[in-house]
């Protein structure tokens, strides 16, 4: 999860003209999103527990919009998970990481 997020803020420079302007930009992301989502549901309960702000469940429904919107999805859309949603979660996942690494 954490290497797709980095991925995203690697293939947008953080821009959203950049995001916006180009195609390829657009595919990469949409696909480290649904690498992302899809990740994000082989996390156990027990894990999932240690941060119970995030909304799994709807997480898991936004794979479902970017797999089965095809030509649909939303560019607008997209870019707002990615502008607001990704980095309170790539904190989150650090944090996760941190806790898995210190258990180690």
């Amino acid at each position: 999860m954490r290497e797709c997020i980095e991925r995203i803020r690697e293939y947008t420079g953080g821009e959203m003209t950049r995001f916006e302007t180009s195609r390829l930009v657009q595919d990469a992301v949409i696909r480290n999103l649904q690498t992302l989502t899809e990740s994000s549901q082989r996390l156990s309960g027990e894990i999932k527990g240690t941060e119970p702000q995030v909304p799994w469940r709807e997480l898991a429904g936004f794979r479902n919009v970017i797999v089965h919107g095809y030509l649909g999805i939303d560019v607008a859309a997209v870019w707002l998970v990615v502008s607001q949603d990704l980095p309170p979660l790539a904190t989150t996942i650090d944090r996760m990481i941190a806790r898995t690494d210190h258990q180690l």
